[in-house]
């Protein structure tokens, strides 16, 4: 990849005015819109349901893509895709049959991700490479934004970027905490595809110049030997 795909955490907008945020996402360049699903139980906070993306998703030529942090995401799957969902994460630590509902997810024609947070090793998604399409490695403890990276979370980027090139997969590693300008770089180098960005992009004052730094960083370092 010569660029890194930047999807938009809206946990990060304003929330009494989406649809403007929205806007302000798409003119600044974003490539996804990232739509972070919380229910209290998996993570302590509560956030948005699949009635927000069937509100936005008519008002929008960006993907969504729909990041789970539920128990039993199973539950809530044909919602989502029912209203409008590009592509779906599910956590591997939240069900039980994970492979289940990754063929489930992409025999709707979605596309389907897996994600791990910070305690579980990327060798736990081992058997589910081969059928997903993005593995979604958390940089912080799920459940709140603007938190630092944990840099040693990007060792489990490096080592799947390594399984990819040995096994022949295509699926795409993306970063999801603390991610900014400088941390793009390193996310670059650690070998990431997508980068989640949420505080540092939706409070820039300019965010089109914001991503024109955090591309060139992550360019950056995808090129460091």
């Amino acid at each position: 990849m010569e660029m890194p795909v930047v999807a938009a955490s809206f946990l990060a907008a304003d929330w009494f005015d989406m649809r403007s945020e929205l806007t302000r996402m798409e003119s600044a360049g974003v490539d996804w819109l990232h739509v972070d699903v919380m229910d209290g139980r998996f993570v302590p906070a509560l956030s948005f349901g699949p009635k927000m993306v069937a509100s936005l998703k008519p008002h929008s030529r960006l993907p969504f893509d729909v990041h789970l942090m539920t128990v039993e995401p199973e539950s809530l799957v044909s919602d989502f895709i029912s209203a409008g969902a590009d592509s779906i994460t599910f956590h591997v630590e939240a069900t039980v049959h994970a492979h289940r509902l990754a063929e489930t997810i992409r025999g709707s024609g979605l596309r389907c991700g897996v994600s791990i947070v910070p305690s579980t090793p990327a060798s736990l998604l081992s058997e589910l490479l081969p059928i997903v399409d993005i593995v979604l490695v958390m940089t912080v403890d799920p459940g709140a934004g603007g938190q630092a990276m944990i840099p040693a979370c990007l060792g489990k980027c490096s080592s799947l970027a390594a399984d990819r090139e040995a096994r022949g997969l295509s699926f795409l590693i993306s970063v999801d905490g603390g991610i900014n300008a400088e941390t793009a770089g390193q996310a670059g180098a650690a070998g990431a595809d997508v980068l989640v960005m949420g505080s540092a992009l939706f409070s820039a004052e300019d965010p089109k110049a914001f991503l024109r730094e955090a591309r060139a960083s992550w360019a950056a370092g995808r090129r460091a030997p």
